[in-house]
């Protein structure tokens, strides 16, 4: 019979990896080029993505990841980078859930800035591994 503990560990291991792995998408310090990319490869097909906010925005993956690939690529937003700093992940079977705070920094327009807020991204184990399902973000004011 399967160590169950054993099991929730690794999930979580692997999550934490994939979260990290999504983070560092957007990472375009010391003139490195940012792999949004990427993020295809740790979502499911048909993934949503979700903006809080006055106008709360739902997004497919691909109408994601454009508008941030031409906004890290074109000069305007460089040294930029964004991390967790907390974070809470409740694993059942072959879903999980993870509520996090990050916190981001760069130079917009070449303005400094930092800011941060709270993501909550949903997750399923897929044959290939855990993969993201969903996500939201709240910027904080």
């Amino acid at each position: 019979m399967p160590n169950t503990t054993n099991i929730a560990m690794a999930a979580k291991t692997e999550i934490d990896a994939i979260t990290a792995e999504f983070f560092g998408a957007f990472d375009n310090r010391g003139g490195s080029e940012a792999d949004v990319d990427r993020i295809r490869r740790l979502t499911i097909p048909g993934a949503v993505i979700v903006s809080t906010g006055p106008a709360a925005t739902a997004y497919t993956v691909d109408e994601f990841i454009e508008p941030r690939r031409k906004l890290l690529s074109d000069g305007r937003l460089v040294e930029f980078s964004e991390w967790e700093t907390s974070e809470h992940t409740q694993i059942a079977g072959d879903i999980a859930a993870r509520f996090g705070e990050y916190r981001k920094s760069g130079v917009m327009n070449g303005e400094e800035f930092e800011g941060g807020g709270t993501k909550s991204i949903q997750f399923v184990r897929t044959p290939e591994g855990w993969r993201i399902a969903s996500f939201t973000w709240y910027d904080q004011p």
